[in-house]
């Protein structure tokens, strides 16, 4: 197994571990910057508001992310959709 694969499902497991929404973002908050969470809440964001059909553009105004960061999340939703 890929040494990165065991570390993500590590973190992932220690997540799932917590007992309540508090003590997710607890454990979200130890683990991550400030800036980090807020990048990944904001990805969560652009994933979710393209999936209701939000133009890019006004996605990146939105929420003040450049078209870059929107296209990635556009890009992820292709993904998804492939067979």
């Amino acid at each position: 197994m890929n040494e990165n694969i065991g570390y993500i499902r590590h973190l992932v497991n220690h997540l799932l571990a917590q007992d309540s929404p508090e003590a997710l973002e607890k454990a979200l908050s130890d683990l991550l910057t400030a800036s980090e969470l807020d990048d990944v809440a904001r990805r969560l964001q652009i994933i979710e508001m393209l999936a209701e059909g939000v133009p890019q553009r006004q996605i990146a105004d939105h929420l003040g992310v450049g078209i870059a960061t929107v296209s990635r999340g556009s890009n992820v939703l292709k993904q998804r959709m492939k067979p």
